[in-house]
């Protein structure tokens, strides 16, 4: 799921690992000089994209790909999805044509019930031991109903380190801060105040309107403008519910308190002039070129979403027009948790078709993939290319090598691009067997080296050594995320979702541009019209569905 993290993401070399991972009782094992030489003939797969976009590649193209292949003698044909993705996977279920290996995404359901993945139970006992080391604490939780498993998900942690970065929270411009001398900013009344001063001192910026805060609404990315609420409160990311640390019920929080009180702050910015109407009906692109533009003060975001924006202010060099997240709650003294626990998302994830000409093969090259060597080929790169080993056995890089594993052209040609993500891995935040971390941007020498001198003036005003210093770590919930419960398609939980979405996105921006009397009749009606859906069900449904990943069941 975080552009930001994988964009970073480049892999290291086998020659310096196999020793290490050797020894390791709780790595992934690793293959030796002959096992990496392809005993079959070369082949080719097909394997098909429907998460994102991107530039259709055959794997063996690529610094990893044509190292993999080296070692197993496989190479995949990536395409990526064109536009609608119900469309194309209803076209492929239509005609059974598939491609050997499927990433659906949100289409995961359909796939599934069309019966197009072949059980993988086998095949990972007989061909796959570092998957089934690797992925071992997790496999309950990725069978379906009837036992088998269809699918393998991203990401398996191993360990855990936490991101010196933060990637979510209510962003705001350095410049900002820094007019008003860097104060601590902690609740949402304060963050829109100081935004609301400095637009009064500053009403243009590069010649144009200065924008106070930006919303986006644009098509599924509707959570940007609905998931606020319960960070606010103190929750983390955990969907359309905030679940209670003691009783572990699930809540749904479209109709509450704290989605009143934060639908009440946006409207009281767009009358004072600073919330940004268009925002409200602006696509995707649009939302991108006024954060890149360097007029938008503020706004409520996931790094990942807003990651090309971020890198054209970089470029530009104007350390005062970037962002820095900030842990914004609704009242002083509640505890901020942007800071995401260690997460096991079961509902989205690789899977072989009915059409694939040699499972096999297909499950071996996953295998091979998941041992650690490969997973530092992937993640770090080339000893004495893209990273260096220290006395301590620490890696790290140096400016020149975060520089060029920086570099966009670089990551494509590498490799990142492909394997960064969308295949089975170590979690994100995984730690290897010699206590090295498995996203480079995890390691400290390495994070305080790519820091700019904005990004270290700044730390050093608020007396940070990174930027995650500024946030409270983050409490353990076996459940996390509750977003990733899986809800069928079609059943009363989801018809519940998606009536309820439609129902905001004809109240929100209703209740957000009215008059400040008009508001609370606008949330009346609303309110009126949510108490006619089945909010229960689907509550109940998530409770039990979070109890049971306490108790271990998934």
């Amino acid at each position: 799921m975080m552009l930001t993290i994988v964009l970073g993401i480049i892999g290291c070399s086998n020659d310096d690992t196999t020793s290490q991972n050797a020894t390791a009782s709780n790595a992934p094992t690793t293959q030796n000089d002959d096992m990496a030489k392809p005993a079959k003939a070369l082949v080719t797969f097909s394997y098909f994209n429907a998460a994102r976009p991107g530039k259709d590649v055959n794997t063996n193209e690529t610094t990893i790909g044509k190292k993999l292949e080296e070692q197993t003698g496989v190479n995949f044909k990536i395409e990526h999805l064109v536009g609608d993705i119900n469309t194309k996977i209803g076209v492929m279920i239509a005609s059974g044509d598939y491609p050997d290996v499927l990433i659906p995404d949100s289409a995961m359901d359909k796939v599934l019930d069309a019966g197009a993945f072949i059980p993988l139970n086998e095949l990972l006992k007989k061909h796959a031991p570092n998957i089934m080391k690797l992925y071992g604490p997790y496999l309950d939780m990725m069978k379906a109903k009837d036992g088998n498993i269809y699918h393998i998900p991203f990401e398996a942690a191993q360990g855990y380190m936490p991101d010196p970065n933060p990637t979510s929270g209510f962003w705001i411009q350095r410049g900002v801060l820094k007019e008003f001398g860097y104060p601590t900013i902690t609740t949402l009344d304060e963050y829109f105040d100081i935004i609301k001063r400095y637009k009064e001192k500053h009403p243009q910026i590069n010649g144009k309107d200065t924008i106070g805060f930006e919303t986006l609404t644009h098509d599924w990315r509707f959570f940007t403008l609905t998931n606020p609420p319960m960070h606010l409160a103190g929750y983390p990311n955990d969907g359309g519910v905030i679940v209670d640390m003691k009783t572990h019920e699930a809540q749904y929080y479209g109709d509450d308190e704290i989605t009143k009180r934060y639908l009440k702050k946006l409207n009281e910015a767009n009358n004072q002039g600073f919330f940004d109407k268009e925002s409200l009906v602006a696509n995707y692109d649009q939302y991108l070129a006024k954060i890149s533009s360097g007029r938008v003060l503020g706004m409520f975001d996931y790094a990942w979403q807003f990651q090309p924006a971020s890198q054209s202010l970089l470029k530009e060099g104007d350390d005062d027009r970037r962002y820095i997240a900030l842990p914004i709650v609704f009242d002083k003294g509640t505890k901020d948790q942007y800071l995401d626990p260690p997460t096991f998302v079961q509902n989205r994830g690789i899977g072989i078709t009915v059409k694939a000409k040699d499972p096999v093969r297909i499950i071996e090259y996953f295998d091979n993939m998941v041992t650690e060597e490969n997973q530092k080929l992937i993640n770090w790169g080339i000893k004495g290319e893209t990273y260096e080993v220290d006395a301590n056995g620490k890696f790290t890089r140096s400016p020149e090598q975060i520089k060029k594993t920086s570099d966009p052209n670089f990551q494509k040609q590498f490799g990142i691009d492909i394997y960064g993500y969308l295949w089975p891995m170590m979690g994100n935040f995984s730690v290897f067997a010699d206590g090295n971390p498995k996203n480079p941007n995890l390691q400290p020498s390495v994070v305080e080296q790519g820091y700019t001198d904005g990004d270290k003036a700044i730390l050093s005003a608020y007396h940070a050594k990174v930027f995650s210093d500024l946030f409270s770590p983050p409490d353990e919930r076996k459940w996390y995320p509750a977003w990733s419960a899986g809800i069928g398609k079609g059943t009363p939980e989801d018809i519940f979702v998606q009536k309820t979405v439609d129902l905001q996105r004809k109240y929100f921006p209703k209740m957000i541009l009215a008059s400040t009397a008009d508001f609370w009749s606008l949330w009346d009606e609303y309110i009126k019209e949510f108490n006619k859906l089945d909010a229960k069900t689907y509550e109940n449904t998530i409770t039990r569905i979070v109890k049971d990943r306490i108790n271990g069941k998934w």
